[in-house]
């Protein structure tokens, strides 16, 4: 476990850039955190991270993202809506967990049953006592 302290939103992008550099295909990030704790701005660093230039936002209302054009392809998941586990079976989710790509999953607890055991938990939580930005991101 790894627990990372940022204090603006340019660290945590950061910190999600070290982590695209370092992805391996099939391996499953899932992002945990509140709204508004920068889950989208953790993201679009990894997004670079893999060599991804385009916007990168967050799937809100069609629950997968696909970016294709990084140095590996990158599964972008945004579980919140979803009704059913079943929903992540028609948008095919066993490809891009056990594909070539990395996939990162928000509101991950929201599909646990279906998630590898071999998943990467990323937690990103807030302290306003501790400032506006401040962040401990903890990865286990």
């Amino acid at each position: 476990m790894k627990t990372v302290i940022t204090k603006k939103p340019e660290e945590t992008f950061a910190l999600g850039e070290e982590l695209g550099r370092k992805a391996a295909p099939g391996q499953v990030y899932c992002l945990n955190g509140d709204l508004g704790v920068g889950k989208t701005v953790f993201t679009q660093g990894f997004a670079k991270g893999l060599g991804i230039e385009g916007p990168v936002n967050s799937p809100t209302f069609t629950i997968l993202q696909s970016y294709e054009e990084g140095r590996l392809p990158l599964y972008h998941f945004d579980v919140y809506r979803i009704g059913d586990v079943e929903e992540m079976e028609e948008v095919g989710y066993e490809d891009c967990f056990y594909g070539e790509g990395v996939s990162l999953v928000e509101w991950p607890t929201l599909v646990e049953e279906i998630l590898p055991e071999t998943a990467i938990w990323i937690t990103i939580e807030k302290d306003l006592e501790q400032g506006f930005d401040y962040r401990k991101i903890t990865i286990q």
